[in-house]
């Protein structure tokens, strides 16, 4: 048996819920890193025996198509898995019921979900923090449970999870990352950048590629990575109303 997890985290918080979860499985969990535009992902194949945690953001209520299109290349061949589906603050929507459909037209057998909240990649003040302490306490206790059901000789029966299908539409958002003063042009942001967004030798973004992961802001050691700041500004107050307050996780068993 191998324990798997099959991530895509571009600022962090997916990972951090993702590791709270598989720190109760037995023994280490080998990462799928889904940001890596190097990785060949039609060469990876589960087996039966395999428990994986399938990890991803939602983005606008959807998963990312990035990587929804790197997740479809995998070979579940039968392996269960359970689903983590994390969001900034706001709502999961039809995130976990695609993420869903997703794992099993690649193999897999979902044996159990959660959307948990993380702070939002793009309006840091909302979520801040999340995972926290109350969160880790409540996701801990529901992998063990996981881990209960994946060893148990029962059949999993069919998961019921929420959300529409068809999905509802992203339309994303009218603010993209761009070089700003104290640029050192050390490259960092386009070398990490999962969709290869950001051209290597201006270090211009691709707004047509640009799926808003943050990742460029979040890892410029020079601090020269920003998005329009009139254009934030709107997006922001925009989404206050829906962003404020505390949310909670929903587990699927």
């Amino acid at each position: 048996m191998n324990l798997v997890q099959i991530i895509f985290s571009p600022t962090g918080g997916t990972q951090k819920a993702a590791d709270i979860f598989t720190a109760e499985w037995n023994g280490p969990a080998k990462t799928i890193d889904l940001t890596s535009p190097q990785e060949d992902f039609s060469q990876i194949v589960l087996s039966p025996d395999d428990l994986a945690l399938i990890a991803l953001p939602c983005y606008e209520g959807r998963v990312p198509a990035l990587a929804a299109g790197r997740l479809a290349q995998i070979k579940g061949a039968g392996a269960r898995c359970a689903l983590l589906c994390v969001f900034g603050n706001r709502a999961f929507d039809d995130a976990l019921a695609e993420m869903q459909d997703l794992a099993q037209k690649a193999g897999f057998q979902p044996i159990a979900a959660a959307a948990a909240v993380a702070e939002h990649s793009i309006f840091r003040q909302y979520g801040a923090g999340r995972p926290d302490d109350q969160d880790a306490e409540q996701l801990r206790s529901f992998s063990k449970k996981i881990m209960e059901k994946f060893q148990s000789a029962q059949s999993p029966a069919p998961l019921s999870l929420p959300g529409n299908r068809p999905y509802r539409q992203a339309n994303g958002m009218p603010i993209a990352p761009k070089t700003a003063a104290g640029c050192s042009r050390c490259g960092l942001c386009a070398q990490q950048c999962p969709a290869q967004a950001i051209d290597k030798t201006t270090l211009k973004t691709d707004k047509d590629h640009c799926i808003l992961c943050m990742r460029c802001i979040d890892h410029c050691p020079s601090q020269a990575r920003k998005v329009n700041g009139l254009l934030y500004a709107a997006a922001n107050a925009a989404m206050k109303s829906r962003l404020s307050g505390r949310k909670e996780n929903r587990l699927f068993l």
